[in-house]
């Protein structure tokens, strides 16, 4: 474990680290990827732009991750139901469509909206867009918003 931290550490490692860190924090594991982005930023601030399109690009793979797994749990409930399962609680969600993963920044809500999006079919591709927007909105505004009040 020692070594694989090591070979993570910023700043040697910094932007495949940051984009580890982005994957695995879209996961439903529970991780945060903002200190990774704003420490690698903070040691190096040429890495603004990279940094937050690696992590992004990192999230976003990580919430599409959820998606499918979301899907696949739903296959797998059909199939040992027997029979299509029904989801009337999320209407809400299947209201809103694909564009319901801009929320996917969302702080303890928005990697379980990933899965749930897959688990409701709704289509994959504009899901991951949507995903893809919100994430970079919110790498953008925290990252330069810290780097404002701690330069």
């Amino acid at each position: 474990m020692t070594a694989l931290a090591a070979w993570l550490a910023l700043p040697a490692n910094g932007l495949p680290t940051v984009f580890i860190v982005a994957l695995v924090s879209a996961t439903l594991l529970p991780l945060g990827s903002e200190p990774a982005v704003f420490a690698l930023v903070q040691l190096n601030p040429a890495l603004f732009w990279p940094a937050i399109g690696v992590a992004t690009l990192g999230n976003t793979l990580g919430g599409a991750i959820s998606w499918w797994m979301g899907l696949g749990a739903h296959r797998a409930v059909d199939s040992l139901r027997g029979k299509p399962s029904e989801v009337r609680a999320l209407a809400w969600l299947q209201r809103f469509g694909a564009r319901a993963c801009l929320l996917s920044w969302l702080p303890v809500v928005g990697d379980p909206l990933c899965a749930v999006a897959g688990w409701l079919r709704l289509p994959f591709w504009p899901c991951v867009g949507y995903m893809a927007v919100g994430k970079f909105a919110r790498y953008l505004v925290m990252t330069a918003g810290l780097l404002h009040f701690w330069p």
